[in-house]
């Protein structure tokens, strides 16, 4: 315990704390640098994640569906279902679906009996007997070792495992509820044909027990084919496309879903510039509204005599006070900011410079479209024309998509989507190279490091701060020591030169 001022008289608890103030000016100066730069680093992160938000809005400018405007719709939807593509042009067309492709499929014929004939067997019971099952297609034959002490669901997982890659590929269950195997193809289409024959051990003689422990049939022979197997084919205004090894096919801009087999169906297409239209409406109005903030921020007065304030300075303020001191204390965080100005140029330049490679007389700029970005004073926000721009969907909706989404030669996309996708997406790397990513455990970005070196920076001076302090206590009790020393022997002295008795 510290008690000063007894021999002096003098409030040694205040000189101290009066002297180790001035002493703390510098590392009260660097804690509020710390402040402050926590303050910085945390907006910034505020517009990393608006922007990274922003970003996956921006990717669906990059895709030819977004700017899909036409709608079609199936006068029999139990039959064909049909949706279109950027390349739908409008009309009526008649389809008629003449078979829907399908999968070869053999299920055992009846109840598979245990070997040991005791009941309906389980996935889980020996299959007791031994041989090969021969899968005979027109391109592969496989054989696939069966022995006594495998299980039924074993004997599937063989039987696909076997199959893999393969045509067929195999897909087998054992079903407890029916006790019988469900054997199909992975596949669609006539080339998935198959067939299976058991054979004993050495492959060539038939093993009839071995088949009743899989297909079980009635005639008890130890072959057995599978059905079904069948392309697809449907007439699209009396163009046939056959040879289908799946129910989907694209056709004139049109993607048909083959459902069933049946009378001729009428399919309408429109022009429907609503959808494209909504979507780049709201990405303008979320862009807007980020680009407002960023500007917002840029040009936020800074006030240099509010500084963060102190723990022991928040003890005398009221939260009122607190409050507004802070809210003065936080204004112009991101004043300037060279990230945030940069990034408003870029995005500017990657929505109005054109898309050069773009044929003459096509769209090659957004303004042709209705879409600009005002002047600079404006901020770089984007102003759209509605009327211009639904004209330009309705009558040239593939000049739009191919502005949007224009990809080169090597496929890479240097479209307006794109553009403004990768800015977005540099913009973003800046601000997490400068400031780090939110919720991101690792943190080696330039704010962190500096707050990182101050933290450091702190911790030596609050060392350098208590051997100071220890110092002047220890001056002080020296002072007080001989304080007390020279009061003794004056008071000896006293006693002794005036004291002694009448």
């Amino acid at each position: 315990m510290r008690i000063g001022g007894l021999a002096s008289g003098m409030d040694t608890n205040q000189i101290v704390k009066d002297l180790m103030n001035a002493q703390k000016i510098p590392m009260e100066k660097l804690m509020q640098k710390k402040v402050w730069s926590e303050w910085q680093q945390e907006s910034l992160r505020d517009f990393n994640l608006s922007l990274s938000s922003l970003r996956t809005s921006a990717s669906n400018l990059r895709l030819q569906s977004t700017f899909n405007s036409y709608s079609a719709t199936s006068s029999d939807p139990s039959r064909l279902s049909v949706s279109t593509t950027a390349n739908a042009v409008s009309g009526s067309y008649r389809v008629e679906v003449m078979s829907v492709a399908s999968p070869a499929k053999l299920n055992s014929e009846n109840t598979i009996i245990k070997f040991d004939g005791t009941g309906a067997a389980k996935s889980t019971d020996l299959v007791g007997t031994s041989g090969k099952i021969m899968v005979n297609s027109g391109t592969d034959n496989i054989v696939v070792e069966i022995t006594a002490s495998m299980t039924y669901a074993e004997v599937a997982k063989k039987l696909q495992d076997s199959t893999a890659g393969s045509v067929p590929e195999l897909r087998a269950n054992f079903d407890n509820t029916t006790s019988r195997f469900f054997i199909s193809t992975k596949g669609m289409g006539s080339d998935q044909a198959f067939s299976l024959a058991f054979k004993n051990a050495d492959g060539t003689t038939d093993n009839t027990a071995l088949a009743n422990q899989i297909i079980n049939n009635a005639s008890g022979t130890a072959t057995a084919t599978a059905t079904g197997a069948e392309n697809g084919e449907v007439s699209f205004d009396g163009v046939i496309i056959d040879g289908l090894k799946t129910n989907q096919t694209t056709v004139n801009g049109l993607t048909l879903n083959l459902l069933k087999v049946g009378p001729e169906t009428t399919v309408n297409v429109q022009s429907n510039p609503e959808k494209p239209m909504t979507m780049i409406k709201e990405f303008v109005e979320k862009y807007n509204e980020t680009i407002a903030d960023i500007e917002k921020q840029l040009i936020q007065k800074r006030y240099p005599t509010f500084q963060p304030l102190s723990d022991e300075q928040k003890k005398d303020m009221s939260e009122k006070e607190i409050e507004l001191w802070e809210e003065k204390a936080r204004s112009g965080l991101l004043r300037n900011d060279p990230t945030l100005k940069n990034a408003i140029q870029d995005l500017r330049r990657a929505f109005m410079d054109p898309v050069a490679v773009i044929a003459g007389g096509n769209f090659n700029m957004m303004s042709q479209i209705g879409i600009n970005t005002g002047s600079y004073t404006e901020g770089g926000k984007l102003f759209i024309d509605e009327a211009k721009l639904s004209a330009a969907l309705t009558n040239k909706p593939d000049e739009v998509m191919q502005l949007f989404t224009f990809k080169d030669a090597a496929g890479s996309g240097i479209g307006i989507g794109d553009r403004v996708y990768q800015k977005l997406n540099d913009v973003i790397k800046n601000l997490s190279s400068q400031a780090g990513s939110p919720g991101n455990s690792v943190d080696n970005s330039t704010i962190s490091k500096r707050i990182k070196q101050m933290d450091q920076e702190i911790s030596r001076w609050q060392d350098r701060l208590t051997m100071i302090e220890d110092r002047y206590w220890k001056q002080f009790s020296a002072m007080e020591k001989a304080l007390s020393q020279m009061n003794s022997q004056s008071s000896w002295m006293q006693q002794s030169m005036f004291g002694g008795t009448q």
